[in-house]
C-alpha cells in the first residue's frame, strides 16, 4: 500500500506540475464531476487517475476546488496534498517556511524558521542527527504517515505557515499501481459503503 491508496479521493501533483486524482473506491459520479472540472482521464498499469497538465497555480486552484466540491458531496474521506493548487494571491513566496517530501514510504521535513521547527516537534516530527531535516520520532504506517502530514499542514495554514509538499512522483507514470488484485474504480457505479475513518 501507499499513503495515496488511503483515502476514499487522493488529490497530489507530481515533480512535472501535474495534478492528480486517484479514486480509492467506486464514487457515483466522479468521472463527471473530474471530466467537467477540467481533468483527463488516463490509464496507468492497474489503475486510472485524472490529470490536470502543468499550468498556472490559480487555475489550477480553481478546477481542483471545483472537483472537490463535486466529489464532497458523496465523501468525506478526501485528502490535497497537492502543491500544484496551493495558490494564494497574498503569499506569492517561492521559498515555504516548512517542506514536506515522501522518498517512497520515509518522509522528511525540512524547517525554514523557527516556528515551523516548533510546529513539527508539535506533531511529532524530531531532528536528524545532522539536525538539517526532520522525521516522525517512531516509524508509522501509510495512514498514520498521511495523517501527520495533514494535521501539520492544517496547523501550519492555520498559523500562517506556508508549506509545499513534495510527493516523490517525478510524472504520472511514477503513479503507484494500487494495492492487492488489479482493479480501477469503475467511474458513475455505485458508490460503496463509507469507510470507518475521516482524513480531512
Amino acid at each position: 500500500m501507499s499513503f495515496i491508496d488511503v483515502p476514499d479521493v487522493f488529490i497530489g501533483s507530481t515533480d512535472d506540475d501535474h495534478t492528480f486524482v486517484v479514486l480509492n473506491r467506486p464514487i457515483r459520479g466522479a468521472n463527471g464531476v473530474l471530466i467537467a472540472a477540467g481533468f483527463t482521464a488516463r490509464k496507468l498499469p492497474d489503475r486510472t487517475v485524472y490529470l490536470l497538465p502543468p499550468g498556472t497555480p490559480e487555475d489550477a486552484n480553481e478546477k481542483a476546488g471545483i472537483a472537490m466540491y463535486g466529489l464532497l458531496a458523496h465523501t468525506h474521506d478526501l485528502v490535497d496534498l497537492s502543491r500544484t493548487t496551493r495558490w494564494n494571491p497574498q503569499d506569492p513566496a517561492p521559498d515555504p517556511d516548512l517542506r514536506f517530501t515522501f522518498t517512497g514510504p520515509v518522509l522528511t521535513a525540512v524547517a525554514a524558521t523557527d516556528e515551523a521547527r516548533s510546529l513539527l516537534e508539535q506533531h511529532g516530527f524530531a531532528p536528524s542527527a545532522g539536525g538539517t531535516s526532520y522525521g516522525l520520532v517512531t516509524p508509522v504506517d501509510e495512514p498514520s504517515l498521511l495523517s501527520a502530514v495533514v494535521r501539520a499542514e492544517a496547523h501550519a495554514h492555520a498559523d500562517g505557515i506556508t508549506v509545499r509538499i513534495y510527493l516523490g512522483m517525478p510524472t504520472p507514470d511514477a503513479i503507484p499501481a494500487p494495492p492487492g488484485p488489479a482493479s480501477s474504480p469503475v467511474p458513475g457505479s455505485r458508490a460503496a459503503a463509507p469507510t470507518r475513518r475521516r482524513t480531512l
